[in-house]
């Protein structure tokens, strides 16, 4: 069963956004519903009481409350990226400090981005860009699984993105498929990670799975070394693999587990989405000391009002021998992350360096993000009012959105390991 968060409805219909996120303490999951809903879509009994078991913090109780206007300055946000991103100057500029595998471009566009905001008084502060965005499959069921709030003006952020988010997807696999196979038919796609029954999100991609095959697309999970390049394309044990849905994190395919996917990838054996293409041009973490920086988009080409609309991104920039001296005088108002992570691992936020780390961040590649913090969400543990951090995901294919969610936390970066925490459901006011 999840933390003991308790109800008090004492919210009041007058309150704005921000102040339902500190006041109303409604227990909107129903636990019962989700339960279903989960093992329906598996199809497996007791889908629910094993994510319990095993990932006690997946989901959260309580619901995050975004004003209308932020959501639609979010998704501005995310369609101004994907503008900058098709303009020439901009993809040679970035693609320059890629790998050579991310040169050529195949024509899938990326499945399942997801774009991270933290929410601050002056609207919302992009904070990082994903191209493995975890958690979609899991929070359209939970976002669905909601009773009513005590406040009467809200609804699941947006309503029409939930009722629509499997067809959606579906439509999104054919598209990619398309981009790079045009009229030949989908067979199979296999869901690709390292051990991939180990990884904490293990459960969507067994709702992944389901959801492909109900929609006639055979589907697999599977560990890449599993994976064998043939003279006539991919195999897993004896079927053929047209389509990898890719969840590793290693985004240049350059472990030697990874040997038979980068071939094939680099061959046009198979399609790959997203792939090292997709994450150089719109998720390396160098890519945001161009688009926060009005200046060097303007050098680029970018019109100004397109490189406007980007202002809110915290500004970022390269940890180097020339810059090092400023950023560390400056590290208290900085978020230290290295430039090839993921998931969080190895960030720093500057007024916890000490000299020692700092003299490791400045030997890597490492970026330095203008400190954008969390907004709060107060819930209720135990019958006691508790703060807890919130990060806001947009998840889109083609820059139109395909869902939003919300993750509870505590501590530096978000996890699922926080009481009370979780992926929460976004009620827009």
């Amino acid at each position: 069963m999840p933390d003991a968060v308790q109800s008090v409805p004492t919210a009041s219909s007058a309150q704005g956004p921000q102040d339902l996120n500190q006041t109303c303490s409604c227990i909107t999951l129903d636990q019962r519903e989700l339960a279903r809903a989960l093992e329906t879509a598996s199809g497996e009994p007791g889908f629910r009481d094993r994510i319990a078991a095993n990932q006690p913090h997946l989901f959260s109780n309580v619901p995050v409350f975004l004003p209308a206007a932020t959501l639609l300055a979010m998704q501005d946000i995310v369609a101004a990226i994907e503008e900058v991103a098709q303009s020439p100057a901009y993809r040679t500029a970035v693609l320059g400090w890629a790998p050579q595998i991310a040169q050529p471009n195949h024509g899938p566009k990326g499945a399942l981005m997801g774009y991270d905001f933290h929410l601050s008084d002056d609207g919302p502060k992009l904070i990082e860009v994903n191209t493995n965005a975890g958690g979609a499959f899991l929070n359209a069921l939970l976002a669905q699984a909601q009773t009513l709030c005590c406040v009467g003006r809200v609804q699941v952020a947006d309503d029409s993105l939930v009722a629509g988010f499997e067809a959606a997807v579906i439509a999104m696999f054919r598209s990619e498929w398309r981009r790079q196979r045009g009229a030949a038919p989908l067979r199979r796609i296999a869901i690709v990670d390292d051990a991939p029954k180990d990884q904490y999100l293990y459960p969507e991609f067994v709702l992944a799975q389901q959801m492909l095959m109900q929609h006639g697309i055979d589907a697999v999970i599977c560990d890449p070394q599993a994976l064998t390049l043939r003279d006539n394309g991919l195999w897993l044990e004896g079927l053929p693999v047209d389509l990898v849905y890719n969840r590793l994190v290693d985004f240049a395919l350059a472990e030697p587990g990874h040997v038979a996917l980068r071939d094939a990838y680099q061959s046009g054996a198979v399609v790959l989405t997203p792939n090292p293409h997709n994450h150089a041009l719109m998720a390396h973490k160098r890519n945001l000391t161009v688009l926060s920086d009005i200046a060097a988009m303007t050098a680029l080409g970018v019109a100004p009002a397109l490189a406007e609309r980007l202002q809110s991104i915290p500004r970022t920039r390269m940890v180097t021998p020339e810059t090092a001296d400023d950023l560390w005088q400056s590290r208290r108002q900085l978020f230290f992350k290295p430039v090839s992570g993921h998931g969080g691992k190895a960030v720093y936020r500057g007024d916890k360096l000490t000299k020692s780390v700092w003299a490791d961040i400045a030997r890597a590649d490492y970026v330095a993000q203008a400190l954008a913090a969390p907004s709060q969400r107060m819930i209720r543990l135990d019958g006691v009012p508790t703060a807890r951090k919130v990060d806001v995901r947009l998840y889109t294919y083609e820059a139109k959105p395909l869902l939003v969610a919300a993750r509870i936390y505590q501590g530096q970066t978000t996890n699922f390991r926080t009481p009370g925490g979780g992926f929460a459901p976004v009620l827009i006011v």
